[in-house]
């Protein structure tokens, strides 16, 4: 009797893309036939109140036959956007007239900023790393 083979989807090439709180995987896999497709999964990771942490998980399988397709809108997409608005990484947080969204009175919060610098030694200066 035959053995019953059972397919496995290993990864054929990878890479990753460490972006912040986010990571993305790039995976080369093989069908049941034998040919190749792509998965691009990308990984957040979440901190809950008690300090442990979570991730969740979004995947995207993209096969041979949209690979232009897709290829094509993703740049159109992306040189739209660069073209729109620069290479610079625009958010609010950075903006310095930037006020949070909260019932506090803006003067509250600016004096409370001042008193944590000045306890901790620290500028309230937003870093990349931060986000």
């Amino acid at each position: 009797m035959e053995e019953n083979k059972q397919h496995v989807n290993e990864d054929i090439f990878s890479k990753v893309l460490r972006a912040g709180r986010r990571t993305y995987f790039f995976d080369v896999r093989s069908t049941k036939a034998g040919d190749y497709y792509l998965t691009i999964s990308e990984s957040k990771k979440f901190t809950n109140e008690d300090g442990t942490f979570y991730f969740k998980k979004h995947k995207i399988y993209l096969y041979k036959e949209d690979f232009e397709n897709f290829s094509n809108i993703l740049g159109e997409m992306t040189k739209y956007i660069i073209d729109e608005k620069g290479l610079e990484v625009i958010s609010e947080i950075h903006d310095k007239d930037f006020k949070p969204k909260s019932n506090e009175e803006p003067n509250e919060i600016k004096e409370e900023l001042k008193k944590d610098d000045k306890e901790d030694g620290k500028s309230n200066e937003v870093e990349f790393e931060d986000i």
